[in-house]
């Protein structure tokens, strides 16, 4: 079934999750009718507001026109983060059309040929430059991504002409396994959501049979020995690893960008620069060049886009840059992440001191990963942690950022409250501030970035 052509109007239940707000915008700029609910307001529903949508935050039957009240005409979209709600009770009770936004997604990319990107950490900033790529390339696309791209800023972006779609593989809930790839990358399958997994094995499986719904006729794309079937053919890539089919190795700095010599197919491209610093953005780079040069792209023709990649919002976002005061905003929210997101900081600043301001999210990962985040949060010369993002969840008992607390060796590590994290940094006159986190966190964004500027003009 075609939801485009089979309805007049789209209400969605969670409008303000990135994933839902750009199927918001796609309903929106197809012509059809948009509204939606969530449960608080945020720059991304009042941009929502801005462009047209209508957005309410209460469980209310009433705030819905009563257009929008006709189960013939109105397609119901929500997603498995939500539970609850008096107005998703409504809609049952009235035998409305209700899918989950991986369904329709899947639905809306069957005529392009999708390339999904899918993996534990990394899926939005490979998939927003994959798209950026494309869109260098004048091939273009249509692009469904999980993050504010700063080459687009938007989650979305749509070609009139192009025949791909990049799309962001969402694990949780086996949402991917709605897809059906023409190729896919796939980037990691270290452990997480076992809350709704279970374990280690199954979680690994889901991706197993998300590789297998690959095009034979397309590529999987997989980071070094994660050894996942497929029906297509499997490239490998990771970083100093000539076994890998495509790898980059001499990684440097040059004219400040990072820069590194690929190597693929015994063919040698030298001095590839990189518009993002970081060994996990190069990598995340290097498996969006593997898949273009399987579609028959030149590595050369590659490099303007990867050099003009300007990031995504919350992805190692630089808020302040000074030659003694760094601020870094990032969404990292798996002890993987993290790691990553610190091995990357101290290669880049490795005079400086390293403060992490960091919000666990979820009670079920906290739980489940708890000696892992202890352990990469360890890198840092300052912690402070504040209270568990629940998200979807009600509070674990003995789990909290006290308890995480006490399982870090960090020297300097304390939990406390958004307001006392800014008296704190006011102090703070040299070193690397990250604010670390898939929760709220970014609401310390902005008073963060002035408090630190003060202390760069005062100095």
């Amino acid at each position: 079934m075609n939801v485009l052509s089979t309805y007049e109007r789209a209400y969605f239940v969670g409008i303000g999750g990135i994933g839902m707000s750009a199927l918001a915008r796609y309903f929106m700029a197809t012509g059809k009718a948009v509204m939606g609910y969530d449960k608080v307001s945020s720059a991304l529903t009042q941009s929502l507001i801005e462009e047209g949508i209508l957005v309410h935050f209460e469980d209310s039957i009433n705030e819905i026109p009563e257009k929008f009240k006709d189960p013939n005409k109105t397609l119901i979209v929500y997603t498995p983060a939500i539970k609850e709600l008096a107005i998703l009770d409504f809609f049952e009770n009235n035998k409305f059309s209700i899918k989950k936004r991986a369904e329709v997604l899947g639905d809306l990319t069957r005529s392009f040929k999708g390339l999904c990107i899918a993996g534990t950490h990394g899926k939005t900033t490979t998939s927003s430059l994959l798209a950026h790529l494309l869109n260098a390339l004048s091939t273009g696309c249509t692009a469904f991504l999980g993050g504010i791209a700063n080459n687009f800023n938007s989650n979305l972006v749509i070609s009139q002409s192009s025949k791909y779609a990049v799309i962001e593989a969402d694990e949780f809930d086996r949402s991917f396994l709605h897809l059906a790839p023409f190729a896919a990358i796939v980037t990691a399958t270290d452990p997480d959501h076992l809350d709704v997994y279970g374990n280690k094995e199954a979680f690994v499986e889901g991706f197993r049979q998300f590789t297998m719904r690959v095009d034979p006729k397309g590529f999987c794309i997989q980071k070094f020995g994660l050894q996942l079937q497929s029906l297509a053919s499997v490239l490998t890539y990771e970083l100093n690893n000539t076994k890998a089919d495509y790898t980059l190795v001499n990684l440097r700095f040059e004219d400040g960008f990072q820069v590194g010599d690929l190597i693929c197919k015994s063919e040698n491209y030298p001095a590839i620069a990189f518009g993002l610093p970081g060994l996990h953005n190069a990598e995340n780079a290097l498996a969006c060049i593997a898949l273009l040069h399987q579609l028959g792209y030149t590595i050369d023709a590659l490099r303007p886009g990867l050099k003009s990649f300007e990031g995504v919002r919350r992805r190692f976002d630089y808020h302040l840059r000074t030659n003694e005061l760094i601020y870094i905003d990032d969404y990292a929210h798996h002890p993987v992440e993290i790691e990553a997101l610190l091995n990357s900081v101290k290669l880049l600043y490795p005079s400086l001191p390293i403060i992490g301001i960091f919000q666990p999210h979820l009670y079920s990962r906290t739980k489940d990963f708890a000696s892992e985040f202890a352990q990469s949060l360890n890198k840092l010369d300052q912690l402070y942690l504040l209270p568990i993002y629940p998200a979807r969840e009600l509070p674990i008992p003995g789990v909290s950022s006290e308890w995480l607390c006490t399982l870090s060796r960090c020297e300097k590590k304390q939990v406390l409250e958004t307001h006392e994290v800014l008296s704190k940094l006011k102090n703070v006159k040299k070193g690397v501030v990250l604010t670390i986190g898939a929760g709220d966190i970014d609401r310390l964004v902005a008073p963060i970035k002035a408090i630190l500027e003060s202390q760069t003009l005062a100095s």
